[in-house]
């Protein structure tokens, strides 16, 4: 007796539900779209005072005028100020990079006693504002014979932009794996030699963000420069900004000449390190 055997059964595939088209989010755009308005429309103003003629109640800035950029960039000395300035940025990146390196290395590969101790006070450190220090910073540096001198704003610059630094700069190197440094540390690397070799090339975007915060802090800070300093070939953006402004008018032209000229540097350097910023800042609050 001869048995043949059932044909196995084929089991259909269960069919792709049907692709629904993705509504405009109507609740995220319309906030945004309104914050957006609120945020450019200033800016653009500012723009439209800068380069259009003098006399002009025009909406557009047409035709173009560069006269108020002449004006405040020769007339009123706004290249000695924007060179100042940048000058204060540069040095108070280069102090509080190369001060938050080695001090965020020992925060977060050390344990020492007071370590969140020390790490609550810097972070406390930020509620302080620094117009609460003007008189001690300024007795400080009348003493050392520091006042009147682009290096009393480097100095203040950098002590009050250590805190946030470091917490950052900690914070970033906890997240890289401690593997890494013991591995070169085992193929014969000193300390030193697998921080530079291993752990700095990974830092890039932490170093960006505290470069990024330390430079803009500085180029905008007008209550220290405008305390500290007394001669007019020393004074920086923000306070030549502040004495463009007369006593019984004001030049909006040559004011928003001014406002774009300090406006600009910021903006270029966001929108070259935009993308490290957001790395330093997420990879920073990881650990700590």
């Amino acid at each position: 007796m001869s048995t043949t055997e059932a044909a196995p059964s084929v089991v259909a595939p269960p069919k792709a539900p049907p692709l629904r088209k993705k509504r405009p989010r109507w609740e995220i755009y319309v906030p945004l779209g309104l914050y957006l308005l609120f945020t450019l429309v200033p800016f653009y103003w500012m723009v439209v005072f800068a380069v259009r003629p003098r006399g002009s109640s025009s909406l557009l800035p047409w035709p173009v005028s560069l006269e108020n950029f002449e004006t405040v960039w020769n007339g009123m000395g706004f290249g000695v100020f924007f060179q100042n300035s940048f000058l204060v940025g540069v040095a108070s990146l280069v102090a509080t990079t190369a001060i938050a390196l080695p001090g965020g290395y020992a925060l977060a590969r050390f344990r020492f006693r007071g370590r969140r101790v020390f790490l609550i006070a810097l972070l406390c450190s930020q509620f302080i504002p620094g117009a609460m220090m003007l008189i001690p910073l300024f007795e400080i540096f009348r003493t050392l014979g520091l006042v009147n001198s682009l290096s009393s704003l480097v100095i203040a610059e950098t002590v009050f932009q250590l805190p946030l630094s470091l917490v950052l700069i900690s914070g970033f190197i906890a997240s890289i794996p401690v593997e890494l440094e013991e591995a070169a540390q085992a193929d014969g690397c000193t300390r030193l030699r697998g921080f530079l070799l291993v752990v700095l090339p990974l830092l890039r975007p932490g170093l960006v963000a505290v470069g990024s915060f330390a430079f803009i802090h500085s180029w905008n800070n007008f209550l220290f420069a405008l305390m500290f300093i007394s001669d007019q070939d020393k004074f920086t953006v923000p306070v030549g900004l502040a004495f463009t402004l007369g006593e019984f008018s004001v030049d909006f032209g040559a004011l928003a000449a001014g406002g774009v000229v300090a406006a600009l540097p910021v903006v270029l350097v966001f929108a070259v390190v935009q993308r490290y910023l957001v790395q330093g800042l997420s990879a920073g609050a990881v650990k700590g």
